[in-house]
């Protein structure tokens, strides 16, 4: 696919996908006319990365763990220093957090809505300027 449609079906921007291409997060073949061509598993590439990304880790440490996002996972690290996997276990752990805090935000809305809507009767019965008048006395 062109990076058009990449673009389109991972709501990323050309300019960034031409920058991950550059941080070799992902990589590109060149057709005839030197359009960039991309394979299918870069949809989910893409998204694995963005949400990385959003995570808080930088480009250099995804590009070190890319291997693991891959299937069949072959996971091999001569470089793989004590500072990157203390900076990796940080990271993991701070994921960690935003997960909890997002759970506990989830279930806070969760239980406001419940709420409302266990509160709310049809609006027929709340307002008596709807009430309709009976036959009058006999």
């Amino acid at each position: 696919m062109r990076i058009g449609e990449l673009s389109e079906r991972t709501d990323t921007s050309r300019r960034l996908l031409r920058y991950y291409e550059e941080q070799q997060l992902i990589v590109s073949t060149r057709s005839a006319n030197g359009y960039r061509e991309y394979d299918e598993r870069f949809v989910d590439r893409v998204m694995q990365i963005r949400g990385l990304l959003d995570a808080g880790l930088p480009t250099r440490i995804i590009k070190q763990i890319l291997p693991c996002l891959d299937k069949p996972r072959t996971i091999h690290f001569p470089d793989a220093t004590p500072e990157m996997l203390a900076t990796l276990t940080l990271e993991r752990d701070r994921m960690t957090e935003r997960i909890n805090c997002l759970i506990r935000n989830r279930d806070s809305v969760a239980e406001y809505l419940d709420a409302v809507s266990g509160e709310q009767r049809p609006a027929d019965t709340d307002r008596p300027d709807t009430a309709v008048a009976g036959p009058g006395p006999a």
